[in-house]
């Protein structure tokens, strides 16, 4: 079966073209008439530049010709991907046509390279549709970015509330001569003013400057030092009530570092600590009160007692035990006193109790055990016991004469939920000792222990070598 391959080029629905050595058009089927809206005597022997003139300089010209001349050169197919080359309408105007092409190489009898047959493909819809999801991908990306900077904008708006909000008060300082960049509400409340961003702090605050604190600003922009107030007197010129008003603070001077590790600013964070000091310096007043109203109180027990007694035959001994125990009470509250009712160390009580029984210890008691603070209530109890060993030591036992010896030691073991607290008063060089026949007041008031809502016990041995007191006593801690 003969086919006539002409008349299948002239039918294929795909354009052709067939240019000679000097890219003349010496054939076209009528797909590619069609395409590109032109009449075949028009275009038939006519250059394709000349054809579909297009601008040296474009590159949509150097795109062809470069591939047309690559054929001629090589004698190799070229294709090319893309190309824009538009086309020319029958009224006059120009129509923008994106195009796939191939140039493949024909050759004559002798081998020679004698046409290049142009296969090209309207890719304009195609083109154009990429395009379109290629602008849809860049709005997708925009709304994206525009969600995101959203949610960075409120996130913002958040953290400016957290610093608007924040307790204490905090101010933003740019530059060498301290200029507000920012400010909180405590800051503003603080210092009785209102419109100070924008301007420096020897402008805003010249009360401050005064005191001295722009010198220190000064040093740690300088320095890149922060700097530490605590409990530092401010005056603060203002809408305060009083318009005068004296403050006490806690702050930091802290630098800001910019990239190149320079002093851009400094951040001002603090506290006002003045409710808190007046707070203190009351009750310590109440306090120093309380402990002069104690002594008082004791030194009229003390006179009622001597009056009481005065008269009483063979009273003498028992007042001077007496005055002792309230003396060792009012030695336990005076250390109390300086504390301000405060937890006592087991070091500071032991000494001070023992001390004002016996004088300087020397090397006669030693003390051995950790530093632990004990509540003031416990604190008494153990003075009024430790008190009653050293008193019955000097009369009876270790320290009644040159050589005795007293160790005291403690430790401290935690529990689940309390601390126990064990102490041992341990005599030895003194006299023989013997188990009382009875227990006086002294023996019935240690022998009680310290007073303790989870228990305590105390266990005297009355050894040969000396006495030895084993006191424990569950304690309770601050946050039970």
């Amino acid at each position: 079966m003969a086919i006539d391959f002409l008349e299948l080029a002239e039918a294929s629905p795909n354009p052709y073209v067939l240019l000679d050595r000097d890219l003349r058009l010496v054939w076209m089927n009528a797909a590619y008439l069609a395409a590109t809206m032109r009449e075949r005597d028009d275009i038939i022997g006519r250059a394709m530049f000349d054809a579909f003139p297009s601008d040296p300089s474009s590159e949509s010209h150097r795109q062809l010709k470069d591939s047309l001349d690559h054929v001629l050169r090589t004698g190799e197919a070229d294709e090319i991907a893309l190309i824009r080359y538009d086309i020319a309408r029958p009224d006059g105007g120009m129509d923008t046509r994106y195009w796939s092409a191939t140039h493949t190489p024909m050759s004559g009898s002798d081998g020679s390279l004698k046409y290049i047959l142009q296969h090209t493909v309207d890719v304009t819809e195609l083109h154009e549709l990429r395009q379109l999801s290629d602008e849809m991908g860049v709005m997708r990306r925009a709304d994206a970015v525009q969600a995101r900077n959203r949610d960075l904008a409120r996130e913002s708006q958040r953290l400016l509330e957290f610093f608007r909000q924040a307790p204490g008060f905090v101010a933003v300082l740019g530059g060498p001569d301290h200029v507000f960049q920012m400010t909180n509400t405590a800051y503003l409340d603080l210092v009785g003013r209102e419109d100070i961003l924008g301007l420096s702090v020897a402008q805003a605050l010249p009360e401050v400057a005064a005191q001295g604190f722009v010198d220190v600003l000064d040093r740690v922009y300088a320095t890149g030092e922060p700097y530490f107030g605590r409990r530092e007197p401010v005056v603060l010129e203002g809408s305060n009530d009083p318009a005068s008003s004296r403050r006490v603070l806690n702050f930091i001077f802290q630098p800001i570092f910019d990239s190149a590790n320079r002093v851009g600013g400094i951040i001002v964070q603090g506290y006002d600590m003045t409710d808190e000091v007046e707070y203190e310096h009351r009750q310590s007043l109440l306090i120093n009160e309380l402990s002069h109203r104690v002594k008082n109180t004791l030194a009229v027990v003390q006179g009622l007692a001597q009056q009481t007694f005065r008269n009483v035959p063979d009273s003498q001994p028992a007042m001077q035990t007496y005055k002792a125990r309230l003396q060792a009470l009012a030695a336990a509250h005076g250390l109390l006193t300086e504390s301000n009712w405060s937890p006592a160390k087991v070091r500071d009580i032991l000494s001070l109790t023992i001390e004002a029984a016996f004088g300087p210890m020397d090397d006669r008691v030693e003390l051995a055990g950790p530093d632990f603070l004990l509540s003031p209530d416990t604190a008494l109890g153990l003075t009024m016991i430790v008190h009653e060993l050293a008193t019955n030591a000097i009369k009876y036992g270790a320290l009644s004469n040159d050589i005795g010896m007293v160790t005291v030691e403690w430790s401290i073991e935690p529990a689940a939920d309390h601390d126990e607290l064990r102490l041992t008063w341990r005599e030895r060089g003194g006299p023989a000792v013997v188990e009382p026949a009875q227990r006086g007041f002294g023996t019935r008031l240690i022998g009680s222990g310290i007073s303790s809502r989870r228990g305590t016990h105390v266990e005297m041995s009355f050894e040969p070598e000396g006495l030895v007191c084993v006191l424990q006593v569950s304690l309770e801690r601050e946050d039970d």
